[in-house]
């Protein structure tokens, strides 16, 4: 760890545990040093930029409902990050009827190309592929291969079983898998 990133890391525990005595200024500095890498989590989530806007607000009040909780053991970011999954699984969860009955050709189209750098068209393409998944596998999947957790972290970020994670993991494979062979057939046609 470098001298910034543990300057940061005081800061945040300084500023989580005022804002936890009710400083509402403390909270704001936490807001401003977290919103980008919390606003690029939700894109995970999300195509839709006025939704990505929204589940990063909500991720925030979700992380301020809970600030009583935090201890100050670990990273105030990486806990946050924690909350913010849930958000966006918790969206995936209320809204997958919604999404089985978009066609591909209508999906959202993204608000930013894929930071890990695969051709925007093929990060689309596989957004809305995922898109016609259940929420579990969509999360394994997206935590596992973009943000590249490990199957514990993705255990511990969302309260499952480590073997409940391999399970979905190897689950969510398959399927997609499925998913793309049939819309390799369907295009050959």
């Amino acid at each position: 760890m470098n001298e910034a990133d543990d300057q940061s890391i005081h800061d945040d525990r300084r500023d989580a545990a005022a804002a936890q005595r009710g400083d509402s200024a403390a909270f704001e500095r936490l807001i401003q040093r977290h919103q980008q890498s919390v606003s690029r989590l939700m894109w995970r989530f999300s195509r839709d930029e006025r939704m990505v806007r929204e589940l990063t607000h909500d991720a925030f009040v979700a992380a301020f409902d809970s600030l009583r909780t935090y201890r100050g053991d670990g990273a105030f970011g990486g806990w946050l990050r924690t909350i913010a999954i849930r958000t966006g699984y918790r969206y995936w969860k209320r809204n997958r009827r919604l999404a089985a009955f978009v066609p591909l050709e209508e999906a959202p189209q993204a608000v930013t190309p894929d930071p890990r750098g695969a051709s925007h068209e093929a990060a689309e393409e596989l957004f809305r592929l995922l898109e016609r998944l259940e929420p579990d596998d969509r999360v394994v999947l997206t935590l596992y291969y973009w943000e590249e957790y490990s199957v514990n972290e993705i255990a511990e970020r969302l309260g499952w079983s480590q073997t409940y994670v391999k399970v979905r993991l190897h689950r969510a494979r398959g399927k997609l898998k499925r998913l793309l062979l049939q819309k390799g057939m369907e295009e050959s046609r």
